[in-house]
């Protein structure tokens, strides 16, 4: 249970760690874009990303708070199938946000 409590700490820190990242994109002295357009087609994955990285951060806390409100339900050590599958959704969307970080 503590897991579930800690998981939007977790969160906010990585996402504070890949806007950092953005950011701090490492650049070579010589290799500057002479080209606007490139850069801003750039600018604009990276946003996207960003945004699609939010909505799964936002994805993965509620689905964090319903698991944790049906568990708190229970008095038993009895899971519905409906919680399983948003133990199974948790990993894909993570596993998704996790793929998208790992870019940067």
């Amino acid at each position: 249970m503590q897991r579930l409590v800690l998981l939007p700490t977790i969160l906010a820190t990585l996402f504070a760690i890949a806007s950092t990242a953005q950011r701090a994109q490492h650049r070579l002295p010589g290799q500057e874009s002479t080209e606007p357009e490139v850069k801003v087609s750039t600018e604009e994955i990276l946003k996207q990303d960003q945004k699609e990285s939010l909505k799964d951060a936002a994805e993965l806390v509620r689905l964090a708070e319903e698991i944790k409100t049906d568990l708190e339900k229970n008095d038993r050590h009895v899971l519905s199938v409906a919680t399983l599958k948003k133990t199974e959704e948790i990993e894909k969307v993570a596993r998704r946000l996790r793929g998208r970080l790992k870019k940067f």
